[in-house]
């Protein structure tokens, strides 16, 4: 049976199981979430008390989303994701058990929550880092698609069922269920055997691991693009987000019921979207989907709060939906494509903290506006922003020339040293000498451009390119290692996009003779007592 092109991935059984996992993983946040507000409000009369929820919820992606993403880099992604859904199982465990003791009090829910909020802001890199290992390159925007309506689906389902259980029987029910997907989750993601990266080298260190993630972040120019994009468009988008109640609250013969539907009409358009999409990249590139889903998605949030009519809000909310998920996935893709394997969960827990960020700061900056004017002010000042932040990047693309190849490529055997050299002695500099044709040097400063970005992404701390005084067109090149095993680190990381770079570099070298390498250790000077000046 074939499937349609939008479901292919999930004809493979790994990425079919760790879509189930990752589908009951996120029914527990936002279940987690609505019982938690619920439970709050039974425990507390302070609206401060209450609004601290979804910030417990929220903060561990600010704080742990970096260095979330550089532990599933250095360890083993599938213990580590299988440990974050064992983590969420024993806090929903502890939630329940409370619950029935009587015993829970509103600190000890904010904490219990915010301990939850750790084990979901550990698992979005880990299994943003997953995807592009279990499914061809190929299939990866349809896969990312399909974790896209994995979270819709799931912010439809989840709150239904969690309002039903607490209405039926109690919050902690719904936190019993909770403990019970979590472990559904873990199990799933215990039966796939990953495949183990093997290196001789010792693990990354923890700090140095966040550094490198930080550095290849602000040396790739593509990957700022796309931060900035998300950053923006979800600033634009919580305007609306956030301020959806009331507007549901606005419109004519509108009520809480009313605000259900359009929530489950953004989530079934961003589903109806998703189907579409492998169609419409046959015909639209990623920046065509950004533009389209920025203005789309202006434009119905002035319509659907200047009409204030039930009958056009709950089809305009469907399209905004589509609109919506067009760009987040879009710029979800060219992250992943802007990644090497050896940095992806660190990447992609940047982009998610630059996500978080946006919709923090515009559900504070909207409802600020609103507050001041009123709700339609704010969502047309929301959409307004969204379209003149696009004219003003709008020659910032997201798909800029051919995609870069990361795939790992063949290297040259390890150094050798005719000195002990330890581990973590350094610095480590290297450098490399070429004799050029001086006519070229043009054509030759701009290879060394793009020379200086990938030696910072691949971790070298600095960078420098200088030319002979006596020699036209003779240059040396520098970089600076932190130490020797981050030295032999960083040549593992070779890939096909440095093998091709080097390959332009070796094409200006004149004469028979390759450049001249050379590494150097830093040497440690003893300070001798009474030594003359």
């Amino acid at each position: 049976m074939r499937l349609p092109a939008a479901l292919e991935p999930l004809r493979g059984p790994v990425f079919r199981g760790l879509w189930l996992a990752y589908l009951a993983a996120n029914m527990t946040m936002w279940m987690n979430d609505v019982a938690a507000a619920w439970l709050m409000t039974t425990l507390t009369t302070s609206p401060v008390m209450v609004a601290l929820v979804s910030a417990a919820s929220t903060l561990p992606v600010f704080l742990l989303g970096l260095p979330s993403g550089a532990m599933a880099d250095i360890v083993d992604r599938r213990r580590y994701f299988a440990a974050t859904q064992l983590w969420v199982s024993v806090v929903a465990l502890v939630l329940a058990a409370v619950s029935l003791s009587g015993t829970l009090t509103a600190p000890v829910l904010l904490a219990l929550t915010f301990a939850n909020g750790v084990g979901l802001a550990m698992r979005w890199p880990v299994f943003s880092a997953i995807v592009p290992q279990i499914v061809p390159r190929a299939q990866l925007p349809s896969a990312l698609a399909l974790n896209g309506v994995s979270m819709n689906l799931s912010r439809v389902v989840g709150p239904m069922l969690a309002g039903g259980l607490i209405a039926a029987v109690s919050p902690a029910a719904v936190f019993a269920l909770n403990a019970l997907l979590a472990v559904v989750s873990f199990l799933l993601i215990l039966r796939w055997r990953s495949e183990p990266r093997t290196s001789a080298l010792p693990g990354e260190r923890f700090v140095g691991a966040m550094r490198v993630g930080l550095n290849f972040a602000l040396q790739s120019q593509r990957l700022k693009v796309v931060l900035l994009r998300i950053f923006l468009f979800f600033l634009q988008s919580a305007g609306l987000s956030a301020l959806l109640p009331l507007v549901a609250r606005q419109l004519h013969g509108g009520g809480p019921a009313t605000f259900t539907v359009m929530l489950s009409c953004l989530g079934v358009g961003a589903i109806v979207a998703a189907m579409y999409f492998p169609r419409w990249r046959a015909r639209f590139d990623r920046d065509d989907f950004v533009r389209a889903g920025v203005i789309g998605h202006a434009v119905l949030s002035c319509l659907i709060v200047r009409v204030q009519e039930v009958w056009f809000a709950v089809p305009a909310m469907v399209v905004l939906g589509m609109a919506w998920i067009s760009v987040a996935n879009s710029l979800a893709v060219a992250a992943q494509t802007a990644l090497p394997d050896w940095v992806r969960a660190r990447g992609m827990s940047i982009y998610q903290v630059c996500l978080m960020g946006g919709v923090a700061a515009g559900s504070l900056l909207w409802g600020q506006v609103a507050s001041f004017t009123s709700v339609q002010t704010a969502i047309f000042a929301a959409a307004g922003f969204g379209v003149l932040s696009w004219l003003l990047t709008r020659r910032l693309s997201v798909q800029d020339g051919a995609e870069l190849d990361f795939s790992p490529a063949p290297r040259a055997a390890m150094p050798e040293s005719a000195i002990a050299v330890e581990p973590e002695e350094g610095p480590v500099m290297v450098t490399i000498e070429y004799q050029i044709d001086p006519a070229r040097a043009a054509d030759f400063a701009a290879v060394m451009q793009r020379t200086r970005r990938a030696r910072l992404r691949q971790g070298a701390l600095s960078w420098g390119l200088f030319r002979d005084t006596a020699v036209p067109g003779r240059y040396v090149e520098y970089f600076v290692d932190e130490n020797w095993v981050e030295h032999l680190r960083r040549l593992e990381r070779f890939t096909a996009f440095d093998a091709e770079l080097r390959t332009q570099r070796l094409a200006f070298q004149t004469g028979a003779e390759p450049p001249v390498l050379r590494r150097y250790v830093a040497d440690a000077l003893v300070e001798q007592p009474h030594a003359p000046l």
